[in-house]
């Protein structure tokens, strides 16, 4: 009977590990691909390399160094309930944060700085 609990225990801990230097030199490499790509002045691509390069580091960030994929069943359920919740409260605060006026307030250096971009924009080309 000990070793049934023995051989239990050891296959339980044994958990297999990323390389966790060739998950950083693909991170580096994937900051080196979202800086040259916002400096590319190509609007399709600058959000390719912001949003979508962001996207997979924070993958592989949760995969390997956060062991998502390997904790008990309900941790990822944890997780994207999470994610879920900061989507509701961004959904919640983003129509009075995103707006220049309320009812009784106006952010007046915000309208101007919009005004000053809108006119140091050079004029789009289509």
């Amino acid at each position: 009977m000990t070793t049934e609990v023995h051989n239990e225990v050891q296959t339980e801990s044994h958990v297999h590990h990323p390389n966790y230097v060739k998950i950083w030199a693909i991170l580096v490499a994937l900051l080196v691909v979202s800086v040259v790509g916002s400096m590319s002045g190509v609007r399709v691509v600058i959000l390719i390399a912001a949003f979508g390069v962001a996207l997979v580091k924070a993958f592989l960030v949760a995969k390997n160094f956060m062991h998502i994929t390997v904790e008990k069943r309900f941790i990822p359920y944890l997780f994207l309930i999470c994610l879920a919740f900061m989507v509701i409260l961004f959904a919640g605060v983003a129509p009075d944060v995103m707006k220049h006026e309320g009812l009784r307030w106006s952010n007046d250096a915000a309208k101007h700085a919009v005004q000053t971009g809108m006119q140091a924009a050079p004029p789009k080309h289509e």
